[in-house]
């Protein structure tokens, strides 16, 4: 989470925060060496689950709590009604789609940063179609 966080005041800010979101986590995830801490979990997960659990206790968690914290304020601005847990699960997965599941067994490569930019604003723009404005929040 950056400590500059705007305030998410708007429809817009929520989304440009949710796509530097996207962009930054798809851009960290898919690094090479995280994907090679990734597959060497996956390897050893029936010999070391530890591994599995602490890999998702600092990686993952870390990043659906920042998300709540986004999620948590867009809510408190009257952007968006439903639970903040409930509300990054939804987006957590969306910039994704499928990229995950090709690129751990090496079927594609890392996207560039062009693509994971877009990814990221698809997410956010089909988030934020997902979660229309309240209507006595305009």
């Amino acid at each position: 989470m950056p400590a500059d966080l705007p305030v998410l005041r708007d429809r817009k800010t929520l989304e440009q925060v949710l796509t530097s979101f996207g962009t930054k986590l798809v851009r960290e995830v898919t690094d090479p060496t995280v994907i090679a801490v990734f597959r060497l979990a996956i390897a050893e997960a029936v010999q070391a689950p530890e591994v599995a659990r602490a890999l998702d206790s600092t990686g993952r968690e870390a990043s659906r709590a920042a998300l709540r914290t986004i999620m948590a304020g867009a809510q408190a601005s009257g952007l968006l009604t439903a639970r903040p847990v409930e509300l990054a699960e939804q987006f957590a997965g969306l910039p994704w789609r499928d990229l995950m599941v090709s690129l751990l067994p090496g079927v594609v490569g890392r996207p560039n940063p062009r693509e994971i930019a877009r990814r990221a604003r698809d997410a956010a723009a089909a988030f934020l179609q997902l979660h229309p404005l309240p209507n006595d929040a305009r």
